[in-house]
């Protein structure tokens, strides 16, 4: 992948030829740091703020901004979405990123993953419409790298494919196995603390430590501030969005309906129920409560199903 200053690779279709007060522009959000939005129109970066206290803005977002000084300006609307990826508990939601086209799960040999983080995430992609990869990074560290394949296996039985890497003692090998899937696709990394993500990010995008820098000292948010959502430009079709660490992936916004269909294993089975309504628990002649039984559903999956559809009940907002 070609080397780059992601601060200043323009964005196609903005317009940020008359960045006067008062004037209208197009941009595209590639950072996010509470109501603080750093845009880029035309290889210029854009500070920039919402109206009142709405914060419904995500990296990746196209904005329509009013300029009020030469570098800053208002968000006054947000473009249409491809798609929309976020989180959320009981209480509120949390944007990851908008318009991107897939998801890459980044998990190591050591420290230990959590399967439930990689199975929330994977229904996150498949309900927002986003492909799903999931990177296996640190496969140098061979005492493990047997029992976490196996651990993975679960997941390659459903499709989504599992890209070995050695960001720290084989880069130029990382790269050529990462860089054709990213081109071309705006790609969304997420994972645990400690999975290597960050060199991943280094490696694939190798100015990003002096977009770091450049990011918080934007947003004044400290220059060693690395606990937000930004995106690297790479060319015009080609982006890279980094997100922080997290241990938990709540899907409390997602419906009973969404859910059933975010389990694509699901799908021969759905319809087939003696009940129309039947909710996969413990309705008698249930079509997918059989498949668990012949082996054809993962109880782990079906379990996960459950749980996600309790967690949807208990909304608040």
């Amino acid at each position: 992948m070609a080397k780059l200053s992601p601060l200043r690779t323009p964005a196609s279709g903005t317009g940020a030829g008359g960045r006067h007060p008062g004037a209208t522009v197009t941009a595209t959000v590639i950072a996010a740091h509470g109501r603080h939005y750093l845009a880029l129109a035309d290889g210029v970066r854009l500070q920039c703020v919402t109206r009142g206290k709405k914060s419904d803005i995500a990296v990746g977002d196209s904005i329509h901004l009013q300029m009020t000084s030469e570098n800053q300006g208002v968000i006054e609307s947000i473009g249409d979405r491809a798609t929309l990826l976020y989180r959320s508990d009981q209480y509120k939601s949390k944007l990851l990123a908008a318009n991107v086209t897939q998801l890459f799960i980044v998990v190591a040999t050591e420290p230990g993953f959590a399967d439930d983080l990689i199975s929330r995430a994977l229904v996150a992609a498949e309900a927002a419409g986003v492909r799903a990869h999931i990177v296996l990074n640190k496969v140098d560290v061979t005492a493990s790298l047997a029992r976490t394949r196996e651990r993975l296996q679960a997941y390659a039985a459903l499709g989504y494919p599992i890209h070995e890497v050695s960001a720290r003692t084989a880069p130029e090998a990382a790269c050529a196995t990462l860089g054709p899937l990213l081109a071309g696709e705006s790609t969304i990394l997420i994972g645990q603390s400690g999975m290597g993500k960050s060199s991943l990010i280094n490696l694939l995008v190798p100015d990003a430590d002096i977009a770091v820098r450049e990011i918080s000292a934007a947003l004044d948010t400290g220059k060693h501030t690395t606990t937000f959502t930004r995106l690297y430009a790479i060319d015009g079709q080609t982006s890279i969005i980094d997100s922080p660490g997290f241990q938990e992936f709540g899907l409390f916004h997602l419906t009973e309906g969404m859910l059933e269909r975010a389990f694509p294993e699901f799908a021969p089975y759905l319809g087939k129920c003696k009940y129309y309504n039947c909710h996969h628990s413990n309705e008698p002649e249930c079509a997918i409560r059989g498949a668990v039984a012949s082996g054809a559903i993962a109880p782990m999956r079906h379990a996960l199903y459950l749980q996600l559809k309790h967690e949807s009940e208990q909304t608040l907002y």
